[in-house]
């Protein structure tokens, strides 16, 4: 269906953090994937490698993001927290931690190419069911 209202996006929630899948394979798009997460306040994200390539737009709130061993706060060049419109862009094969330190929740658009799959730090792998 070339449009998906809101109403209508599949929520998943996982690892504390709920995410509303709009686009994907299962929804009828054939090579991007596109949903929302939303990462509650004070919260700690799940440590994971991807496979593809992801973009990340806040939408609201803040983001602290940890990409492979070094650990890098999206912030604008006075220094201040993200804010919406900034932009995280994850190679694929990355390690990625999001986490929100603030007092209110944070979202972010997120974009990815169909196929993505996650490995957790036991070496288990996740094929996410928003983006399949």
């Amino acid at each position: 269906m070339p449009i998906v209202h809101a109403a209508d996006a599949v929520i998943h929630d996982t690892h504390g953090s709920r995410f509303a899948s709009y686009a994907a394979p299962s929804r009828g798009s054939k090579e991007l994937c596109a949903w929302r997460l939303e990462v509650p306040a004070g919260s700690h994200g799940t440590a994971h490698s991807v496979s593809r390539e992801e973009i990340l737009l806040i939408l609201t709130g803040t983001m602290h993001v940890t990409l492979g061993d070094g650990s890098a706060a999206i912030a604008d060049t006075a220094g201040e927290p993200s804010r919406a419109g900034d932009v995280i862009v994850v190679p694929p094969g990355s390690s990625l931690r999001i986490d929100n330190a603030g007092d209110e929740p944070a979202s972010a658009w997120v974009t990815t190419s169909a196929g993505l799959e996650a490995t957790l730090p036991d070496g288990s792998t996740l094929v996410p069911p928003w983006a399949c």
